[in-house]
């Protein structure tokens, strides 16, 4: 218990107040940042609404201000957080509810008469938690070639959006920032609308494979996993970006922090009043993360880590968010037609 009083007492003693993106857990959900941020007082400028259907659980967080938005380390903007604790469980029933919702909200979420849309699956396809991006590009109903070459497949077009999808890769494999690709992109094709699909990282082992966040305020790749790109998002492209991602994987200091309370908890019914439960108390969650960070990182132990049925999950929620999307972008679209179509 030799460093982890000392480095408790270094917490106490010298409580971080950088901004939440940089001195928590990391997390890119927006209900996590504002859980967070609340820890330490009310956030004017950050409202939230909730509603539940069968299980599924609808958030919405709005950040109207930039002072807000420095608070919690997120855009100004619209983040919608659909929870369903069942998503983990193969459910054919709770994953045709989530389509649909995930559609409606989708469709709430698009500029109106947005006539064309540049899909982007960020992401590594050779790394599954990371895959989810070109996962959902490769089941998409891609339409702008039809518009040119093959119009009576589309009954004249009436309904259907010209869509067009791209994965980019990464830097480490392409050696050009996706952010680059992106923009050089979009100023060739000149699309009303992009949308960028992502793996996500959570802060909560509740929310990992359970949750799926949507955003009007762009996406800075692999910052929830503490590898900052250049953010794309309407400044930097010029047209509107809605965000879509699913929290896959969370930090050791995460699990290993609430393994941990977990076991106090336990301790502290068990054996009443003793030294230790007296020590942990002190510290709040997040001094707790940052005692356990200090001891993992400096050996490089605080690794990303995915749950084992990873594999899985990411063709189910792939398959669930393409679906999903094909009806959003394109209204003559039935779900009964996007289980043609959608790979």
């Amino acid at each position: 218990m030799v460093i982890s009083w000392n480095a408790a007492r270094r917490v106490r003693l010298k409580p971080c107040h950088l901004p939440v993106s940089r001195s928590s857990p990391r997390t890119d959900l927006a209900v996590e940042a504002r859980e967070l941020a609340l820890r330490e007082g009310r956030i004017r400028g950050v409202d939230e609404e909730r509603e539940e259907h069968e299980g599924v659980v609808i958030r919405r967080v709005r950040v109207s201000t930039q002072v807000a938005a420095r608070r919690l380390g997120k855009r100004k903007g619209t983040y919608i957080t659909i929870e369903a604790p069942g998503l983990r469980r193969r459910d054919f029933d709770l994953e045709d509810r989530l389509t649909r919702i995930v559609a409606e909200e989708l469709k709430r979420l698009l500029p109106e008469r947005a006539e064309t849309a540049l899909v982007i699956g960020l992401g590594n396809e050779h790394v599954t938690a990371d895959a989810l991006g070109p996962m959902v590009v490769n089941r998409l109903f891609v339409t702008r070639h039809l518009f040119s070459y093959m119009p009576e497949v589309l009954g004249g077009g009436e309904g259907y959006r010209s869509i067009a999808a791209l994965a980019p890769g990464v830097l480490g494999l392409t050696g050009i920032e996706t952010s680059e690709i992106v923009l050089g992109v979009v100023e060739r094709l000149k699309p009303d609308v992009v949308l960028a699909v992502d793996a996500l990282a959570a802060r909560s082992l509740e929310r990992l494979h359970r949750t799926i966040q949507l955003s009007d305020a762009g996406i800075q790749p692999g910052a929830g996993v503490g590898n900052h790109r250049k953010a794309i998002d309407q400044e930097t492209l010029g047209v509107p970006v809605l965000a879509i991602g699913v929290p896959t994987v969370v930090d050791a200091a995460t699990i290993a922090s609430d393994a941990i309370e977990l076991v106090f908890r336990e301790l502290g019914r068990q054996v009443p009043g003793n030294a230790a439960n007296r020590l942990l108390d002190q510290l709040t969650s997040q001094e707790k993360w940052q005692l356990v960070r200090e001891v993992l990182e400096p050996v490089d132990q605080n690794l990303v880590v995915a749950p084992k049925e990873v594999d899985e999950f990411m063709e189910n929620v792939a398959y669930l968010l393409a679906k999903s999307m094909n009806v959003a972008l394109h209204p003559a679209m039935t779900f009964e037609d996007a289980d043609l179509v959608t790979h």
